[in-house]
This record gives structure tokens, C-alpha cells and sequence, in this order.
């Protein structure tokens, strides 16, 4: 059930997703997923979702299964310098998680802003900022697909794209191959 919730979820169209080699170390069974958020041809956000599956639990987790998201994307030089950027990225996980009833527990994670300055032959890149969530959670259920939504959600709000009104589907633009 979790495989085929997560292979039949899918998200805008501004986020192109692949799947991609999992750590199977972690966990005795596992599945990757690898995104860009891609606007006018540029990719502007990327992320990871990965679930990991361990039938016997482990303790850590606390259930059988664990997920684990990364999200990245690039903000404008003074948002990156804001300390409560950290604060507010975290809350676009946890609003995107309950928006789309993604019941979990024994969450945690880290997100780090950066601001970066080019020198010498560099020197002509324009500042930049940056903004990286690294999350997991223990979902209450193999109902995976509520939590690649939220993850999709996330990846969008990095991105900076508009939320997208309930019951509101965008149209499917150009794919990049």
C-alpha cells in the first residue's frame, strides 16, 4: 500500500519528479524520489523524499516507517539574512503536512539559511541566498501519498510559487526531458 500511494500521488506540474536509487542501508526496503521545481526553464527549488521501511520498526523511529525530506531553494539576499527565516521555513513543513492530513509523529530536522557574496573573477555573480529543510517524521499510516503532497507543498513554497487554492489543479505546462 505505502509504494503504490506514493507512485500514484502526483504533484503540480511546475515540480518535475523522478525516482532515484535509495539508501537501502538505513532500512531493509526503501524508495527515493528526486524533484526540481522548474520555472521558465530554470530550476529555482530541488529537494529528496525518501521512505524508509523496516517491518521489525526501529526504535528511533518509532514505527515501521520513516520519511525523510530535504528541500532547497534560492531567496533573495535580504529574506536569507532574516533570522526568523529558520522559524518560518519549519512552519511551511508543519502547515503543509497538517494541510494535507499527513498525521505523523517523533518529528525533527534542521533549516539553514545562507547568504552568499562572489569575489575576484566571481565578482560579476549577483548575492545570493539560500534556504535548506532537512526533516524526517514517522507516519501514523501507509497512506503515504498525504505526505508527498505536503512535501510537493514545501518544495513549492521554497520555490516562492503561489499556493494553489483546494480543489484548485493547475494546467500542465511543458516538461522539461
Amino acid at each position: 500500500m505505502a509504494l503504490e500511494s506514493i507512485r500514484s500521488t502526483s504533484l503540480r506540474p511546475e515540480i518535475v519528479v523522478e525516482e532515484t536509487p535509495a539508501p537501502l542501508r538505513l532500512s531493509p526496503y526503501a524508495v527515493a524520489l528526486q524533484a526540481d521545481v522548474v520555472l521558465a526553464d530554470e530550476d529555482v527549488a530541488s529537494g529528496r523524499f525518501v521512505v524508509l521501511h523496516d517491518p521489525a520498526g526501529q526504535e528511533p523511529w518509532d514505527g515501521v516507517f520513516r520519511v525523510v525530506a530535504f528541500a532547497r531553494g534560492t531567496i533573495e539576499l535580504d529574506i536569507a539574512g532574516d533570522p526568523m527565516l529558520t522559524e518560518v521555513a519549519w512552519s511551511w513543513l508543519e502547515e503543509s503536512l497538517d494541510a494535507r492530513g499527513a498525521q505523523r509523529h517523533a518529528a525533527s530536522g534542521t533549516v539553514t539559511r545562507t547568504a552568499s557574496q562572489s569575489f575576484g573573477a566571481l565578482a560579476d555573480r549577483e548575492p545570493s541566498g539560500d534556504v535548506e529543510l532537512r526533516a524526517s517524521w514517522t507516519p501514523d499510516s501507509a497512506d503515504l501519498g498525504p505526505h508527498l503532497l505536503a512535501w510537493g507543498d514545501l518544495l513549492a513554497q521554497v520555490a516562492g510559487l503561489p499556493p494553489l487554492p483546494p480543489g484548485v489543479v493547475t494546467l500542465p505546462g511543458p516538461r522539461r526531458r
